[in-house]
């Protein structure tokens, strides 16, 4: 049931509208046809049994033709290749070794909803659900683990950002931090 959800989330709003009016249709047709014909006419379908058949089979195949159609997910458009970044290995004073870009983290923290739920004053971030990061000064082990896994009331990222992507977001929280 939930991802179904998540699936229907997944699809543009012409495709909800669309998979709504065909089911709408289909679900009318069902209703109409087993509690109001009947009781208008008892021998429904009678004679026209070919053509309620021939109805029934048109409904069902405009059913499926909708959910495999309107179902599928658009194709994205293929993405650039990223920019060569470079990653900087550092040693800072607060002791201890840095791998990432901080200039590109800024850019995850920003994307991956960080400031959301974090304050940190180089972000302009004030969210108040996470730990204050100026003032806690994690390390920089401690926040790839904490990005990587979540803890807490924070979900993890592992499976949403990559290698890189989370190394950069925890250069830029350490060296904001650190400094």
């Amino acid at each position: 049931m939930l991802s179904t959800a998540y699936l229907i989330a997944g699809l543009s709003t012409g495709h909800k509208i669309g998979l709504a009016a065909v089911g709408a249709a289909f679900i009318a047709f069902a209703l109409i046809s087993s509690f109001v014909l009947p009781m208008r006419n008892p021998n429904f379908p009678g004679k026209r049994m070919g053509l309620y058949v021939t109805v029934c089979a048109l409904f069902f195949i405009a059913m499926v033709a909708a959910v495999i159609i309107l179902g599928k997910e658009q194709k994205e458009a293929k993405a650039e290749p990223p920019a060569a970044t470079t990653t900087q290995t550092t040693t800072s004073s607060g002791g201890g070794t840095t791998q990432g870009d901080p200039a590109a983290g800024k850019t995850v923290f920003a994307s991956a909803g960080c400031n959301g739920c974090h304050t940190l004053k180089a972000a302009g971030a004030t969210g108040t659900v996470g730990p204050n990061l100026d003032q806690l000064k994690p390390p920089y082990a401690r926040i790839v683990t904490q990005v990587t896994n979540g803890g807490g009331v924070m979900p993890k990222f592992g499976g949403q950002l990559s290698a890189e992507q989370i190394q950069d977001v925890a250069a830029y929280v350490f060296a904001s931090t650190h400094q």
